[in-house]
């Protein structure tokens, strides 16, 4: 009876495209609403695009490694009635997509003068030849210099540098390197590094080399990038949560019957977090050049491992205006749809303070890198059973008492050991006084 139009949805401020990674479905496909139709990827977050309504998938007017904007049509559906077209052939790609290259190739300029180790990170390469954002981000990951890309042999339309192009071209280099090419190097660990690097153990059949997915590739970025701007220095403290363990155990099955959600540790770790930074609010700041900007709002990112071994990083926004309730509300939604891929590029992003539990993989401490532009981020150790001291009016006495270890990093440009030191123990006050007669 219609047609109805797949767009590119608005993915949060600052993100004008996405890079169509793969279709789900085929044209002649019968889809049901929001049915995935194709993957999509930004620099911030991996999504999918649903269908709107149900109906047959007539035609895709992009194709896989494409880059529409925000906005554009990139796929359209027949609802029942409607006659279904054939594949439409590349030849025929709609003057959509033809205006939009246009407007890129009259918007791009001629590219400054770019040393010849620096990054590419125009739009184009000197050729003229257009770069989409994954391309670009590995290029970028893997330091190929803008002279290197233009002696790369593009076999997308109009000689564009495909994903599987620029991958084909770095293990071409691998193969061709010439394993005598190392240079000596004074440093003893920089040449044991080397030397363990060209063992010959790591060459034939008794080892596997395993590519750095897309996300893998921008985490180590971004770890490289935040020890290279901060001067990170982390503090330690014990923390004594035997009251608030046993009000969880007590309340958390009353929890669940009232309230429909599971009660867990990690919204009680983020309201005491809050709390500590409306205390001591030059913590909940960042750094731009000489100038520090304190946020006042408070949005706590809570570090999530991924099912493929990769790390996301959903962000509760105006968490200290959130009540219990709807912190782990908001904690238990965040946390399953990001492990089912179903973020909203605007839910990982304007975090002004990061928790990371490491307790829920059995390490009692650690030292976490800074999740820029933040200047610290908060390590939740696991929960153990200790032997302690226990001070009281009447003298001091051996208990069994429930013992963690939060780790602070902060960034020493802007936090000093006394601030960080107190804002740490203020954190640490909050669990150790929680009201273990507190009512939901």
């Amino acid at each position: 009876m219609a047609k109805i139009d797949i767009l590119i949805p608005a993915m949060g401020e600052g993100i004008t495209e996405a890079t169509i990674t793969q279709f789900l479905k085929k044209v002649g496909d019968y889809v049901e609403e929001d049915d995935s139709i194709m993957e999509i990827a930004t620099d911030k977050v991996d999504s999918e695009i649903p269908a709107p309504q149900s109906g047959t998938l007539i035609e895709f007017l992009f194709e896989e490694g494409d880059t529409p904007k925000v906005g554009d049509v990139v796929a359209i559906i027949a609802t029942e009635g409607e006659e279904v077209n054939q594949v439409a052939k590349k030849e025929n790609i709609p003057q959509q997509k033809e205006e939009k290259q246009k407007e890129e190739e009259e918007a791009a300029v001629s590219p400054s003068t770019i040393e010849e180790d620096s990054l590419p990170m125009n739009s184009k390469t000197e050729n003229g030849t257009f770069l989409s954002p994954l391309v670009r981000s590995i290029a970028q990951n893997e330091n190929i210099t803008p002279q290197e890309l233009n002696q790369i042999k593009g076999s997308g339309k109009d000689g564009r540098i495909t994903k599987n192009d620029l991958l084909s071209h770095l293990e071409n280099k691998k193969t061709q390197a010439p394993s005598t090419s190392l240079k000596p190097i004074e440093s003893p660990l920089v040449a044991e590094t080397e030397a363990i690097a060209s063992h010959k153990s790591y060459e034939g059949e008794n080892v596997e080399i395993i590519e750095m997915d897309r996300m893998r590739k921008l985490i180590a970025q971004y770890m490289l990038k935040s020890k290279q701007v901060s001067p990170h220095v982390t503090s330690f403290i014990d923390v004594d949560v035997t009251g608030l363990v046993h009000w969880r155990n007590r309340i958390k099955d009353d929890f669940l019957k009232k309230q429909g959600q599971k009660l867990t540790f990690t919204p009680l770790f983020v309201e005491a977090v809050s709390k500590a930074l409306q205390d001591y609010p030059m913590v909940n700041v960042s750094v731009d050049g000489d100038r520090i900007i304190r946020k006042k709002f408070i949005n706590v990112g809570m570090a999530t491992a991924l099912p493929s071994g990769n790390l996301i990083v959903p962000v509760i926004k105006a968490a200290d205006e959130l009540n219990l309730v709807g912190l782990t509300t908001k904690v238990n939604d965040l946390a399953v749809r990001a492990r089912s891929n179903k973020l909203q590029a605007d839910e990982i992003k304007g975090s002004t303070f990061t928790i990371t539990n490491l307790g829920a993989f059995g390490s009692t401490t650690g030292t976490p890198i800074i999740n820029q532009p933040e200047v610290a981020i908060l390590a939740v150790g696991a929960i153990k059973k200790k032997p302690a001291v226990i001070e009281s009016p009447e003298g001091d006495s051996i208990g069994i008492r429930h013992i963690m270890v939060l780790s602070l990093s902060y960034d020493h440009r802007v936090v000093d050991g006394s601030l960080g030191g107190m804002f740490l123990k203020r954190i640490a006050e909050n669990l150790e006084n929680f009201d273990t007669n507190r009512t939901i």
